[in-house]
């Protein structure tokens, strides 16, 4: 049998030290102590370690080292459900950090998803959603302002917004469009989300509606794509 290149043999000595040692973000040895513990090429080592990446095992931020990576939270599509309920139906703690609270002009996107006339104002809400400390999503919202001065005099790092208009508002959610993109986080929202520029991030613009098909709330959610799967069951109509 071939022997393993010796990129392959490191790649397979760090997979082992991970499962068995080591716990998420924790960090692995650098570079320079990687190439003195195999005693191979700079080159061999980044190899090594990329291939780790790929996998999904760890994760390299820049400037800072490799660090284990996080397991990927699976997130059912199967019903309209919150940030909290998700974390919570995977027995994460949920916590949010809230950036912006502020009355805006509703862009164009927000403005038609809302129902607004050009140049409506609409509360805009921008929150970093942790689980157990850790960020995983940045959502911008957006409310009607009636209903958003009452949701933003709320202490939102605890209480979700969902919960707020079903359970204190009385407001109904019955269903949800959404639409889900991949994009690359710029500097703001890499730093906002605690990653590199450049990492992958999945974006769902949701508009979320209440009796009578009435619009209460535009939401762009950007999740860390090593964090986060989407996961759905779809049914084949029959042949007409």
């Amino acid at each position: 049998m071939p022997r393993q290149p010796l990129y392959a043999q490191i790649e397979d000595a760090l997979a082992l030290r991970i499962r068995d040692d080591l716990r998420p973000g924790d960090r692995l040895p650098t570079e320079d102590e990687l190439i003195q513990q195999f005693a191979v090429s700079r080159i061999t080592v980044r190899h090594a370690i990329q291939n780790l990446a790929a996998r999904g095992l760890v994760v390299v931020e820049q400037g800072r080292g490799t660090f284990v990576a996080r397991p990927r939270i699976e997130q059912q599509l199967t019903a309209l459900t919150g940030f909290v309920e998700d974390m919570e139906a995977v027995g994460l703690g949920a916590s949010a950090r809230v950036t912006t609270s502020e009355v805006r002009t509703a862009d164009r996107e927000a403005a038609a998803a809302l129902g607004l006339p050009a140049g409506g104002k609409a509360r805009f809400i921008e929150r970093v959603r942790l689980a157990e400390g850790h960020p995983v999503s940045f959502d911008q919202t957006w409310l009607p302002e009636e209903i958003g001065a009452r949701v933003a005099s709320e202490d939102l790092s605890e209480e979700p917004i969902f919960r707020l208009l079903e359970d204190k508002y009385g407001i109904p959610l019955i269903e949800a469009t959404y639409r889900l993109e991949a994009i690359v986080a710029d500097g703001g929202l890499a730093a906002r989300l605690e990653t590199e520029p450049g990492a992958p991030v999945l974006r769902i613009a949701r508009t979320t509606y209440t009796t009578g098909q009435r619009p209460i709330d535009y939401e762009l959610l950007h999740y860390r794509g090593d964090l986060i799967s989407f996961a759905t069951r779809l049914t084949r109509e029959p042949p007409a």
